[in-house]
Order: C-alpha cells, then structure tokens, then sequence
C-alpha cells in the first residue's frame, strides 16, 4: 500500500516493528538505555561555548557578516556570451557578424503596431537613441511587425536601455497599441519580474515564517532572533558564493532567479532546523533552568541537524557522469 509514491506513517511502523531492533545496528536500543546528551559531540560543543558565550556569538557574528558583504556589487543576468565555458558556435557566429555589422544584428528587436500608425512608429524608432538600422516591416491581420537592429549586442546592459526608451517612446504614440518584442525585451521583461518577485517573496517569507515560530515558541523575541540569524546565514553565503564566482571563476554574473530560490531554499531550512532545537531547548529550560536547559537541548539535537545538512549537501553534491 502506498500513498502517491509515499510511505505511508503507519506502513513505516509496521515495517520498524517487523523489523526489529537489528535495524538500528550499530547503536541498537534497549530498554533503559537512553542516550545521554552529555555524551555527544555537540554537548561538547555546548560546554566550551558555555564558557564564553558573548565571545563567540560576537566573533561568529562578525565573520559571518564580513562573508556578508561580498555581496555588494553582486550583479544578476548572465549574457549569452558569458553563459558557456567555451566558445559555442551560435557565439563564434555571433561575434564574427558584430565584427563586420551593428552588433545587434544577429538578435534584433521586433516593434509591432497597428498598420495605420506604421509611418510615426517607424520614424520615432529610427530617432531612439541605440537604434543602428529599421528592417523592411511585414504585414498581418491590420498589424506590422517592424525588426529594429539595435547598436549594441543583444544581452547587453546599453541594448535593455535601448529596449526601454523604445518602449517609452513608441508607447506614447496615440492609436498605435504598440508593443516591443524580442530577446533583449524578453531578457529585460525576466529581469524586472525577478526584481518584483524578490520584493514580493521575501517579505511574505519571512512573515509566514515569523507567524509560524511565534505559534510554535509562543514568544516573539526568540523569532526575531532566529530569523535573524538565518538571514544573516543566507547573506553570508551569498556572499560567499558572489566572491568565490567573481573573483575565483571569472563568472560575469548570476542568473536572476538565483537569489530568490536560494533564500526560499535556505531560508526554510534554516527555520526548519531552529524547529527541530527550540521547542526542545524550551522543553528542556522548563525542567533544567534556561543555561542548562539550551545546552541540553543543544546536545539532544545538533546531532539530528547536522545529520540533516550532511545529506541534504550530499543530495545536492555536484555529480559527473563518467
């Protein structure tokens, strides 16, 4: 019996009891043998931060914020060019027509209008700033379609330039319903929706998220503070990656939806790992105090977290055919 593709909570039971406690080997349970937390790795961990607390939350708070920072200047959308490792013949191709003609020829915009209004789109496109030529038009069903060769290459920041003062202008021709097309204004259309979605998600992330601890913890300082740290952990790595790109790998630029999926991604597992401590940590300072109660719960759970971040990093590990 399955669900969708999914063991099911009671088909797991049944398969744990059947069998038995060998499938815990090497470490197999027995009744009164409990795990003590003070023997692990992170109870260890725990009573050497214990010692300094302020120290360390301080000196980790700096690096991880100074690993922050490369993200300044980070820069969003690859240019064809730039997208490959070697040189591809579309892009040999590419670069040897912009030797010899405007280098927007090999991608040129597409204006399309009604055919009344041909005669003043045509002559404001061809007074827009970047435009190197106006191709003969084509006609359809009361539109034309009017190719404009722009001056610079086509994944270029100067053509995007291009593309808007074209839209701003060729828009303001009363009757002409016209609109601008083409992989510069594809590009540009994808970039601006990346922008609008990162404004969007990330605050509504983050409040979902806030509403969540706050009904799980039933505090509202301790949420601030772990989304606090996973944001600070989400920029840190941001950071880290942007440098490592930049100035290791020579990388131009990353793609424009990089950011937003890796806050979603990082951003809910770190909360996702801040579940699996706090409520324990609560548990524990309700019956131990709070000192000891963090550290127990400490002790109890770094190992199920790392646990999980090992495969989760193994899962995501790059993987080479042979």
């Amino acid at each position: 019996m399955r669900g969708g593709g999914r063991v099911l909570p009671q088909q797991l039971h049944s398969l744990l009891v059947l069998g038995g406690r060998w499938l815990f080997w090497p470490r197999i349970p027995r009744p009164g043998s409990a795990l003590h937390p003070g023997r692990t790795v992170w109870a260890r961990v725990g009573d050497r931060i214990a010692h300094q607390p302020r120290a360390v939350w301080v000196a980790t708070a700096v690096v991880l914020a100074a690993l922050a920072t490369g993200a300044i200047g980070m820069r969003t959308g690859i240019p064809g060019q730039d997208a490959y490792t070697t040189t591809p013949d579309s892009i040999a191709g590419q670069q040897l027509l912009a030797s010899h003609y405007p280098a927007g020829t090999a991608a040129p915009a597409e204006v399309t209008a009604n055919t009344a209004a041909e005669p003043a789109v045509t002559a404001t496109v061809r007074a827009t700033p970047g435009v190197a030529a106006v191709l003969p038009s084509a006609h359809a069903g009361g539109l034309v379609q009017i190719p404009v060769v722009l001056a610079d290459p086509a994944d270029s920041p100067a053509a995007e330039r291009t593309i808007r003062r074209l839209r701003q202008t060729v828009h303001a021709i009363p009757g002409a319903d016209a609109l601008v097309g083409g992989l510069t204004a594809t590009d540009l259309d994808v970039a601006d929706a990346a922008r609008h979605d990162r404004a969007t998600v990330i605050p509504l992330v983050l409040a979902v998220v806030f509403v969540a601890l706050v009904v799980l913890l039933r505090a509202l300082v301790a949420p601030l503070l772990l989304i606090a740290t996973v944001v600070l952990s989400f920029l840190t790595a941001l950071g880290a990656t942007w440098l490592a790109a930049d100035r290791l790998l020579g990388f131009p630029a990353f793609d424009h939806q990089l950011v937003l999926i890796g806050f979603v991604f990082l951003v809910a597992l770190g909360i996702d790992y801040n579940i699996f401590l706090m409520p324990r940590v609560r548990e524990e300072a309700g019956r131990l105090g709070h000192r000891p109660g963090v550290l127990r719960g400490l002790a109890a759970t770094g190992g199920v977290i790392t646990s999980a971040g090992l495969v989760l990093a193994a899962t995501f590990a790059p993987c080479h055919p042979s």
